[in-house]
């Protein structure tokens, strides 16, 4: 029988206490991301890849310009998506706030 890894359950459960108590996992991802910035990275750049966010909000995330993090992906051989009317706007905001 092959052992279960802990992680799994794990991740799970605190799934659910995020639905109930988001403040609670908010504050120990804050805690994790300032321990292991190069985690935080790796998961901004999934959200990405997934389409969960755009290159903008991951520039944004990383506290880099979305140029930094496009010769970055480039770089590392990452797709980049052409942006999107959306992101068009983001950016003209941002410049607005800069």
């Amino acid at each position: 029988m092959k052992k279960e890894s802990n992680m799994f359950w794990e991740v799970e459960e605190l799934k659910k206490i995020g639905e109930n108590q988001p403040e609670v996992v908010e504050v120990a991802l804050k805690d994790l991301w300032k321990n292991r910035p190069e985690l935080y990275k790796s998961v901004i750049i999934n959200a990405y890849i997934d389409e969960k966010i755009n290159l903008s909000k991951a520039a944004e995330l990383l506290n880099i310009s979305r140029l930094e993090l496009e010769k970055e992906f480039r770089i590392k051989g990452i797709p980049i998506r052409h942006l999107s009317a959306e992101d068009i706007v983001a950016e003209v905001e941002a410049i607005k706030e800069w």
